[in-house]
């Protein structure tokens, strides 16, 4: 089993990630939050047009997939960038209508999803992610028909991370299909979301490491650099064995798409974000609490996707079972 990047595949991370610096992602992060989304839908076609979306979406439908390896090296860049939108949830919607029996829902809505046109959000519970900037919102009820519903009609429910809004879609929606096989789809779509969230949080873990490290080499106490002391260094190094133990479990899934192995991965990799999270907190001290320095911007996203599409628990819970 190959584990490591090709040279296309680094190529690719490295575009996404020159186009994503380029971006100032702190200042479209703080406008979705606001409710602005123009900054966030515009940085959304930009990714689109680099074929991010698209790598979810089979050839048969405008897409260039499915080719889950690529998406989750695209999507820890974003996660690194900490990009806002219903990211995970686009992928998981477009593996959703990709696997139905009936090619009509996908032959009408993954074009738009592979080009940029439109962003997806699907419901896994009760709530789904930025429904009231979505275009494309699906939902499966209760019954196992799968519907496409309107804009919620209440406002959208706060979460740690203000630039990730959770709402409940109405009931009532224009019905896709109905059937096992939608149980199925959704199944489908989960393992890709867990996917595409765990490297995300791989991402941003990274960040969060890279910005730590960076800090406390210029923060000073006692006349010396505050990452000379060994219990910074102890917490960072923890972190940094965490993110790289996480790193070969996200690729790892990518390649199989097993369930166990993709909740194995996004338990892991959430873990490890949430570990550089604690230690850029720890090490930053106070200014790590403003709403207004950027690592908070990370810090919150790796706080909400830790629980996004599983919690460690029921991703544990999982692998378990997959075993069994």
């Amino acid at each position: 089993m190959r584990l490591l990047l090709d040279p296309e595949q680094r190529a690719f991370a490295a575009s996404l990630d020159a186009l994503l610096t380029a971006a100032d992602t702190p200042a479209v992060i703080r406008s979705w939050g606001r409710g602005d989304p123009a900054g966030g839908r515009a940085l959304w076609r930009r990714v689109a047009e680099a074929g991010v979306f698209a790598l979810a979406v089979p050839e048969a439908y405008a897409g260039l997939g499915p080719r889950p390896a690529e998406v989750a090296v695209a999507f820890v860049e974003l996660g690194r960038h900490a990009v806002p939108g219903p990211l995970a949830e686009t992928v998981a919607a477009a593996a959703l209508l990709s696997a139905l029996e009936d090619p009509g829902p996908a032959e009408r809505l993954l074009p738009a999803l592979a080009g940029g046109a439109a962003m997806a959000t699907l419901a896994w519970g009760p709530y789904a992610v930025d429904a009231e900037v979505a275009d494309v919102r699906l939902g499966v009820t209760t019954d196992g028909c799968l519907e496409l519903s309107p804009p919620p009609g209440t406002p959208p429910r706060p979460t740690p991370d203000p630039a990730r809004r959770l709402s409940p879609l109405p009931p009532g929606g224009e019905p896709l299909a109905r059937g096992p096989r939608v149980a199925e789809a959704l199944e489908q779509a989960v393992r890709w979301a867990r996917l595409a969230t765990a490297a995300q949080a791989l991402g941003i873990g990274l960040a969060l490491l890279d910005r730590t490290v960076a800090y406390v080499g210029r923060r000073t106490q006692f006349g010396v650099p505050v990452g000379s002391f060994q219990a910074v260094k102890h917490r960072l190094a923890d972190a940094r064995i965490a993110l790289e133990f996480a790193r070969p479990l996200v690729l790892g899934a990518a390649l199989t798409l097993e369930p166990g192995e993709v909740a194995a991965a996004k338990a892991a990799a959430c873990d490890a974000a949430y570990t550089a999270a604690r230690a850029a907190l720890q090490s930053h001290g106070a200014i790590g609490y403003t709403a207004e320095y950027d690592l908070s911007l990370w810090l919150t996203r790796a706080h909400a996707l830790r629980t996004a599409w599983g919690s460690p628990h029921a991703c544990r819970r999982a692998v378990l079972d997959a075993r069994a």
